[in-house]
């Protein structure tokens, strides 16, 4: 995926597993760049509902993608995520954008062009490593990294985690929209199964600061196991 002077951290996981706030944490600590994948496929979301574009039809959301002029930051410290001028860092995280990205990432070309977008964005950082979260991180867009992590977390502790972060909706909602999203982006994707190679850590009984300590810990034995051959 990278430039060979690039470490790459690449994290899985379902939505609510904690990727987002723990990865952007490891980097800080790390002192790397971090990347949202999600993000990349939310900025997209947002672009095609901005052209009203059916997000359901396979052939509009590649048409969509023709004008897409998106960018995102891969410093954790200041993050943003633009669409042309528009920044819409806050915008992709609306309820209508969550309802419409897997449409968006279940796209087969969609998926191969944004991917080669990531390992771009990687090898273009200026950064010692960046950490990679998203949903195939570890087994499709870097399958070689150094260090593979499968962040997950039980589902009801998933749903609370994402219930405490949204606003405007009651939890039951919030565990239904969760369940969705996870059926329907495990039609494209496994991402509740750790590929061989890949450590899991399970933050179910672990707070915020035992869990990014939990994934510096397996950074830093993978990274000595693989310096060691």
């Amino acid at each position: 995926m990278s430039n060979e002077d690039v470490v790459v951290i690449a994290v899985d996981g379902p939505a609510g597993s904690g990727k987002s706030s723990v990865s952007k944490q490891v980097a800080r600590r790390l002192g790397y760049g971090y990347l949202d994948t999600g993000a990349v496929y939310r900025s997209l979301a947002w672009h095609a509902l901005d052209r009203g574009v059916d997000t359901s039809d396979a052939a509009s959301v590649v048409d969509a993608m023709g004008d897409f002029d998106g960018s995102i930051s891969l410093d954790p410290d200041s993050y943003w995520v633009r669409v042309g001028e528009n920044d819409v860092t806050d915008a992709i995280r609306e309820s209508r954008v969550t309802d419409a990205v897997s449409g968006v990432a279940r796209v087969p070309v969609v998926r191969h062009a944004v991917n080669a977008r990531f390992r771009e964005l990687v090898a273009e950082s200026g950064r010692p490593g960046v950490v990679v979260e998203g949903r195939d991180i570890t087994t499709v867009v870097a399958p070689d990294a150094p260090v593979r992590v499968l962040l997950t977390a039980a589902p009801e502790v998933r749903a609370a985690r994402r219930s405490a972060e949204t606003h405007g909706q009651d939890a039951a909602s919030v565990a239904d929209a969760l369940h969705r999203r996870d059926a329907s982006d495990s039609t494209v994707v496994d991402f509740m199964s750790a590929a061989p190679g890949v450590e899991v850590v399970d933050s179910s009984d672990l707070d915020f600061e035992q869990t990014v300590a939990a994934v510096l810990a397996v950074t830093e034995r993978m990274r000595e196991a693989q310096n060691a051959r």
